[in-house]
């Protein structure tokens, strides 16, 4: 029992930097395990939006970037939470704007999902990447669109997504603001010069999507704009 304890630790003390570079950010590097709970406790502050104490543990030597099991950062779950003081702390201490989760996931995606647009401004001042997909092919300003955040999308619009953009099936911006209905963001599209006679790869317009959704605020919008 012993010898098999002796075992356990050894394995223990190998494997604890490799977890911890894991976590924070999956870059493998030698460092110290005791920063393992630091970096813990980073994750459980931003579980409680409490961006005071993440300031206190980011001072001790906790990683902006750690991550937990899902590969989400600090950052993301500030995100999630709406916790915006504590996101705009993380970002101002150099918490990488672009480090996606295991489910390709930016937060800039995030942002934009769950309607924080003030968020979003702020990961776009710091150069978050408007390009990226996630692992159902979806971009930031796709969730944008698809979510009726007009101001997230007016954010991404006005740092130079085009108001054409498509998906891998050719679907715009307009075409998913159209089967949700999204009215605002479908002004805010045609305004910015969206074309409304594309077609997807079934052929598809935002009108046809529109009007098969039962959308019928964003079917008068698209019929008044010309779209076939």
């Amino acid at each position: 029992m012993i010898a098999t304890a002796t075992r356990i630790g050894k394995i223990r003390r190998m494997i604890a930097p490799i977890v911890l570079a894991l976590s924070a950010g999956g870059v493998f590097a030698e460092v110290d395990p005791a920063k393992l709970n630091v970096n813990a406790e980073l994750l459980a502050a931003a579980r409680a939006r409490s961006a005071a104490t993440a300031a206190a543990l980011l001072d001790r030597g906790a990683s902006p970037d750690t991550r937990d099991r899902n590969g989400d950062s600090a950052l993301q779950l500030a995100i999630r939470l709406g916790a915006t003081d504590l996101a705009r702390l993380l970002i101002e201490r150099g918490a990488n704007v672009d480090l996606r989760n295991l489910a390709g996931v930016s937060p800039l995606m995030a942002a934009a999902f769950h309607q924080r647009p003030e968020i979003v401004r702020m990961l776009l001042a710091a150069r978050a990447d408007t390009a990226p997909v996630d692992r159902v092919r979806k971009t930031a300003a796709i969730y944008a669109a698809a979510a009726g955040c007009v101001d997230c999308l007016a954010a991404m619009l006005d740092g130079g997504v085009l108001p054409d953009s498509r998906d891998e099936n050719d679907s715009t911006l307009l075409m998913w603001a159209a089967g949700y209905g999204h009215e605002r963001v479908i002004e805010l599209l045609l305004a910015r010069g969206a074309r409304p006679e594309l077609r997807d790869n079934r052929g598809k317009t935002a009108r046809t999507i529109a009007d098969e959704g039962r959308q019928l605020g964003a079917l008068r919008l698209l019929e008044r704009a010309g779209a076939p």
